[in-house]
């Protein structure tokens, strides 16, 4: 009978000698390499850390030493804190750069007489106005206002153009103003006009024809009548110049019926209430230039 050896039972039949069966569902080792694992990640974390301590220091260093180094700091100051900056003392405001011909006008100069006014787009009382009468005459008629305060040197020989037809003027047509061509030397005659103080107001315009008759309006027409000396024929025969939305014109209100100006329609020259529109500051636009005579 040949010898035989026992073969010993397989490993996962076997008790260790603490009495326990080994776990074999999973590989041998298998926890050691979890720790080894976990020993690596930490090892590189710690050394991240380190480095990026290791590196934020010298930057903080860096960034201190410019905060408190004045020398780093340009002239106009750290950054966009200059845009905060307030402006110098004493800069000019932008009125102070104005010559005193466009600063704004105090209340003695708007006129509170006219403040009744329709609209509050309608034109405002123009100071320079007053000095179309003077600017295009030539000789002893450019002389208005002097001080020596003769009638020759306060009137003017003035013709009224209108603005939105160049060849039509003031003209004298019986007993009415009307807007007609001056082709004739009659109708040049009839279309010039001395241009004189204001009969109600000095500051105002009044206009008087070749034989004495002066331009004042009767049931809101223009017509040229003799001055009768009453207290109403003054005021209607008074017309303060103002502002047009057109170079070199001015619009002609009543100095007794604030809001209506002169205007012409179906080229009759009357006194009509201010509109808002482009048609009405046409009509109501004119330019005083030489007297045609």
């Amino acid at each position: 009978m040949p010898d035989s050896t026992s073969q010993p039972p397989p490993p996962h039949n076997t008790a260790w000698e603490n009495g326990w069966t080994p776990d074999t569902s999973r590989a041998p080792g298998t926890r050691r390499l979890w720790l080894a694992g976990a020993l690596a990640l930490t090892t590189i974390a710690v050394c991240a850390t380190a480095i990026v301590i290791t590196d934020k220091e010298p930057d903080d260093t860096a960034r201190t030493k410019e905060a408190t180094d004045p020398s780093s700091i340009g002239a106009d100051g750290p950054g966009l804190l200059s845009f905060a900056s307030p402006s110098k003392k004493g800069t000019p405001t932008p009125d102070e750069h104005k010559p005193a011909s466009e600063k704004s006008p105090t209340a003695s100069d708007t006129g509170a007489e006219h403040s009744a006014t329709p609209s509050a787009k309608a034109p405002a009382p123009s100071k320079s106005a007053s000095s179309h009468g003077g600017s295009s005459s030539s000789g002893s008629s450019g002389s208005s206002g002097s001080s020596s305060g003769s009638s020759s040197s306060s009137t003017a020989w003035k013709s009224v153009r209108s603005v939105n037809y160049p060849d039509r003027y003031w003209q004298v047509s019986g007993d009415y103003v009307k807007l007609n061509p001056a082709g004739s030397a009659t109708a040049r005659r009839a279309s010039t006009f001395k241009v004189v103080k204001g009969l109600a107001k000095s500051s105002c315009y009044s206009f008087t024809t070749a034989d004495g008759s002066y331009l004042r309006h009767r049931n809101f027409i223009l017509r040229a009548e003799h001055n009768d000396g009453s207290s109403l024929f003054k005021q209607d025969a008074t017309f303060c110049p103002r502002t047009s939305s057109y170079s070199g014109a001015v619009m002609l209100e009543s100095v007794n019926y604030p809001g209506r100006y002169l205007r012409h329609q179906n080229f009759q020259l009357k006194l009509d209430q201010y509109q808002n529109s482009s048609l009405y500051r046409a009509d109501s636009a004119f330019r005083l230039v030489a007297g045609l005579n």
